[in-house]
Order: structure tokens, then sequence, then C-alpha cells
């Protein structure tokens, strides 16, 4: 008898309001639901990815300081009970939130937080991060963990996998089945090679989260 592989780990930093670590997050989940696959997650911020940069559009700018709130309640999830609730916490937050293509309303992410956390059964109180910088510190130091594995011209998510990182994969739906593997194997194959650094295309849809 064969004995099963060791899991490929991955190292995921994420911003839970940003479709595009959604997407790329359940393109992993999909992965694993077909090979040995270790996911570790990891809190990162759409707010300090653009807190110095001069060239970012008024209204993204408002978006992203007034939807700081999920990635410190998952910081305060993170301080209290290790990265290992994550996974759940992320997953339940996701599910209320990225329905469909919208740009949520500071309400509407109190609602996604407080429904996560009771799914999940995290204390109640951890939606009281929201607007509290008490995880500011910790939430910067685990954003620069990520941005130092591939520098500072990048956004969310970033993955990490064989001791390579990069940003992205952006992927404008989820892939399912064997597309999810060869999406998987690809990109595997191109952060493998050390001369690799960009592939990129102009989005042209909003993001498609079924």
């Amino acid at each position: 008898m064969n004995p099963r592989p060791d899991p490929s780990v991955v190292d995921f930093w994420f911003d839970p309001v940003c479709p595009y670590s959604w997407t790329a997050s359940r393109w992993l989940r999909e992965v694993g639901q077909c090979r040995p696959l270790r996911v570790r997650h990891h809190v990162m911020s759409l707010f300090l990815l653009n807190e110095h940069r001069t060239d970012v559009a008024t209204d993204y700018r408002r978006h992203v300081e007034s939807s700081r709130g999920p990635s410190r309640v998952a910081t305060a999830a993170v301080t209290r009970f290790g990265e290992e609730v994550l996974d759940g916490f992320y997953t339940a937050f996701g599910e209320v939130v990225f329905d469909r293509w919208r740009r949520p309303s500071s309400a509407e992410y109190h609602v996604a937080i407080r429904t996560a956390l009771s799914r999940v059964g995290l204390p109640g109180d951890l939606e009281d991060a929201m607007e509290s910088g008490d995880v500011d510190e910790a939430l910067r130091r685990s954003h620069e963990a990520g941005i130092a594995r591939v520098g500072g011209d990048v956004g969310t998510p970033i993955t990490h996998i064989d001791g390579v990182a990069f940003y992205g994969p952006v992927l404008n739906a989820i892939p399912r089945g064997d597309d999810a593997l060869r999406v998987f194997d690809g990109a595997r194959l191109l952060a493998g090679y050390p001369q690799f650094f960009e592939i990129k295309r102009t989005r042209v849809r909003p993001p498609v989260f079924t």
C-alpha cells in the first residue's frame, strides 16, 4: 500500500473584503478536495497596501478606509485564538458577503461579522475590533510578513507555494474540478521559474462567485 503523500503547503495572505482573495481562496479549497493540500491563512490589509500610495482614486481610498473592520476582526481572532481559526471564520464571513458583486456598507460588514462569529462559535465581542485600533500593530506585522515575500507593488491576495510567493492569482471566477487543478499546476510552474515576474490583462467584468 502506497503511503499518502505529504500535503503541499500554501501560505495565503488575504483581506477578508477583497473579492479576488475570496475567489482565490475558494479555488485553493477546490484543489484541496482533489489532492493533499494544507492552506495556512494570514491576514493582510487593503488599507495598509494603499496607505502611502498617491495614485489611488478618491472613491477607492474612501472604500478601503471604510472597510478596515473585517481585517481587524480577523486579526483579533488570530491574536486570541491562533491562525487556525481563520479558515472557518473567513469562509463564514465570505459566504455572507460574496453572494453577489457589490461594495458592502459598514452596516452590512457588521452583519456579516456578527453572522460569521456566530457560525463558527467565536465570541461576539470580537466584533468590537471593527472600530478599534487595538490590533492594528498585529495586523501590520501580518501584512508586512506577506509583503516581504513579494515586494510592495502588489495587491491581495498573496500566495506562497514551494518557497516562492506571488501576488494573486487574480481569478474572476472560481475554477472547479479539473480546471482548479490545471490553474494550480500552472501557477506552481510559473512561480517556480526564478525569472518569472508577471502576467496581466485588464479586467473587463465584475467577479463571479458561484
